[in-house]
């Protein structure tokens, strides 16, 4: 099994930036197709989500990390089931009204929106961190490679 990835805060930021970018750039247009309103509107409110849910996750896994150290609990899977089960769950509370006020429509077809982009979400952060971690080897690999160069 391999070490964690250490990662500097820089690293972590342009990760985050870099993942939220394409997401948006990807749902924008997928929005687009599904929903009559300008694009500024949509773009507008994957920024809002997105913002919302970099928030909602430092927030949530903070707290759920002392709720680790308070009950003594290990992260099997059932626990992690939980965890992502509860994640969505508040990050639907969140976004699911606000959807709703912004694009004018009720709560159930902001509800289904907000599912369609968490099928959305589930492959793409899997292949969007499988790709990433792969560019971050072969980056990290070649910098090891170069000759030191006293100055």
């Amino acid at each position: 099994m391999k070490t964690a990835i250490e990662r500097s805060l820089i690293e972590r930021i342009g990760h985050a930036l870099a993942f939220e970018s394409l997401a948006i750039a990807i749902i924008v247009p997928g929005m687009l197709l599904f929903l009559d309103k300008p694009v500024f509107h949509l773009g507008v409110l994957a920024l809002m989500f997105s913002t919302i849910a970099m928030l909602w996750n430092m927030l949530f896994n903070y707290l759920f990390d002392r709720a680790q150290a308070r009950m003594g609990f290990e992260r099997g899977l059932l626990v992690r089931i939980a965890h992502a089960l509860l994640f969505e769950a508040g990050l639907i509370l969140a976004v699911v009204p606000l959807a709703a006020w912004w694009l004018s429509v009720g709560l159930w077809e902001a509800l289904l929106l907000d599912i369609g982009l968490i099928l959305f979400f589930l492959p793409y952060t899997i292949g969007f961190n499988w790709l990433y971690d792969l560019v971050r080897e072969r980056i990290m690999t070649r910098r090891q490679a170069l000759p030191v160069t006293l100055g």
